[in-house]
């Protein structure tokens, strides 16, 4: 009888079934966890695999124990959208507030459990839909405020489940007004519990009439949305909200997939430059873009950590204090349990990737830690040290820079002896920060392909720093590589998101073609935007290289590809 019942797995179902998985909290009381069985329905009819995330039994503390966390992150691990059910209130401990009715009912063990979960899961960008007490559980989690009770009849229906009790209007331009095309529809609602101030993290966009906040979505480009109505239990009326989460599991899920067969390498962030104020990058520190743990967030492979050398002041010691900071780096990762280690070949870049190791690659930015002195390139070099950007924001001794006073016309004397020896060296040119002139002397010197580090199109944003598309076009017909930047003043003016670095990176695939692009964020140097804030986000990318159709590839040359074969060419030439 049951090889019967399996018969459509074993004649023609794909073993390779790939469906998003949807993980749902659960009820907990007595000895039982439990879920209304439509949850799970709707999940499966929007085209999902609906799993249960009950309630973790925490030690008699009550304090998250190691166990905890491992068996929170396992799920997180395993799942590629949570949708919060509904359910008891929230205690108002939780948001530092005495619990002042007697109209609550409480459920601690629900409350340990997905309250931190959300964080964790926020932080991972998963996507989250939140169902009543659900949506209770994003505001308390991230920031926005639950009224304790609001003692309106109307929000805590006595009809059947599955009937309308009122109507809410959707702001217009909204997730939920595009989901539904509509500006009023019908709900259902069981609570009396009640958000009545998002945070600066969601944006109220469905109300009641009474005024009463009835959903809410993410200001910052996140997918997650919470209702106060039970969608769950209203057949096709409710199937649009599992729809979306399914569809945005689906598209995190492949974004997922991508990260662990193609290297992501971010090819430029300042965070060395925090290192004074002991910052620790082991840690999810909130002074730094940059740290291992958003690394994990964000799935990224490799960044180049440069060592930032000001033009004025100029550190009394240049090459000494670059030194300082590469010790800096290598202490890190000797502290790190192997979780993080220096590279400075392409070939431990693959293998630190191969073995789930991620990569710090060390760069120069300003070649005045050189101290006039060509034999220090090798010992940089030596170091780990892949690419010199070889000026900053004022001319050197190598070159003029963007912002000139026009020194020398370009590449000084020494400085074509320094592109020369980073030739030899297997070192990469790095033209970001340095003037045209400079740019056109380095391009048709240099034996292998230069880069530009973080730099961004003239033709959108006209500063300096940008590069005109027939620099463009020359550095792309030579080989080279230019990695778009999230540095806001590079982008353009007024408000900058998102949607303006993919208007410079747009214009770089058309100008320059797939093979020549990638991304260098800036990150702690005041490169970020909304959207791309910090390195947890720049999966980000990833899903909007997919909505927008970029085959497998081409993603993967973006994002580190097309890096490491100027990084072969260079070092190979050595």
């Amino acid at each position: 009888m049951l090889d019967k019942f399996l018969e459509p797995v074993y004649n023609g179902c794909r073993e390779t079934a790939d469906k998003p998985v949807i993980g749902i909290t659960t009820n907990a009381g007595g000895e039982d966890f439990s879920l209304r069985q439509r949850y799970c329905e709707q999940v499966e009819r929007a085209g999902g695999v609906p799993v249960l995330l009950p309630p973790m039994t925490f030690t008699e503390d009550k304090r998250l124990s190691e166990q905890d966390a491992e068996i929170l992150l396992s799920q997180l691990a395993v799942v590629d959208g949570i949708i919060f059910s509904g359910g008891a209130d929230h205690n108002p401990l939780w948001i530092g507030e005495e619990p002042w009715t007697d109209t609550l009912s409480l459920n601690e063990i629900r409350d340990r459990h997905e309250l931190p979960l959300c964080r964790l899961a926020y932080n991972r960008h998963i996507p989250m839909l939140g169902i009543c007490r659900g949506m209770q559980t994003l505001a308390v989690a991230l920031g926005g405020h639950v009224l304790q009770d609001i003692a309106l009849p109307e929000h805590n229906q006595t009809t059947p489940k599955t009937e309308t009790s009122h109507s809410v209007t959707l702001e217009k331009g909204s997730l939920l007004h595009k989901l539904y095309n509509a500006e009023r529809i019908d709900v259902n609602s069981f609570h009396h519990q009640a958000v009545d101030r998002c945070g600066e993290k969601f944006r109220p966009t469905a109300t009641a009439g009474d005024g009463t906040i009835e959903a809410m979505e993410s200001t910052e480009h996140r997918q997650i949305l919470g209702v106060q109505w039970h969608p769950e239990q209203l057949a096709d009326d409710g199937l649009p909200l599992f729809q979306w989460i399914v569809g945005e599991a689906a598209l995190f899920r492949k974004a997922k997939s991508l990260h662990r067969s193609m290297v992501t390498i971010d090819s430029h962030c300042d965070t060395p430059m925090f290192f004074p104020q002991n910052v620790d990058f082991l840690t999810r520190d909130s002074r730094i873009l940059y740290d291992l743990h958003k690394m994990d967030e964000g799935m990224i492979d490799a960044v180049q950590m440069v060592c930032y050398l000001p033009q004025n002041p100029m550190p009394e010691h240049p090459k000494a204090f670059a030194d300082s900071i590469f010790d800096k780096i290598e202490a890190i990762c000797s502290k790190s349990d192997g979780r993080i280690a220096v590279a400075g070949t392409l070939e431990e870049i693959l293998r630190n990737k191969h073995r789930g190791v991620h990569s710090i690659i060390p760069g120069i930015e300003n070649g005045i830690a050189l101290e006039h002195d060509l034999g220090n390139i090798s010992h940089f070099r030596q170091r780990g040290v892949t690419y010199i950007t070889l000026c900053h924001n004022g001319d050197n001794d190598i070159c003029d820079s963007a912002r000139t006073t026009e020194t020398h016309g370009g590449l000084s004397p020494f400085g074509r002896e320094v592109v020369r020896e980073m030739n030899r060296q297997g070192m990469l040119v790095d033209l970001s920060h340095a003037h045209e002139r400079s740019f056109w002397d380095a391009l048709e010197l240099s034996s292998s392909p230069i880069v530009c580090s973080h730099s961004n199109c003239r033709a959108l944003c006209d500063h300096p720093r940008n590069l005109h598309d027939s620099q463009m076009r020359a550095l792309a017909e030579r080989g080279g590589v230019m990695q778009l930047t999230l540095y806001h003043g590079f982008l353009g003016e007024g408000d900058i998101s998102i949607d303006d670095f993919f208007r410079h990176l747009a214009h770089a695939i058309d100008i320059m073609g797939i093979d020549h692009v990638g991304i260098g964020t800036d990150f702690d140097g005041d490169g970020g935007v909304p959207g791309l804030s910090d390195a947890s986000e720049l999966v980000h990318i990833t899903e909007r290289l997919l909505r927008l159709g970029f085959s497998d590839s081409d993603i993967a040359k973006i994002w580190g590809g097309n890096w490491l074969r100027v990084m072969r060419q260079a070092q190979q030439q050595k």
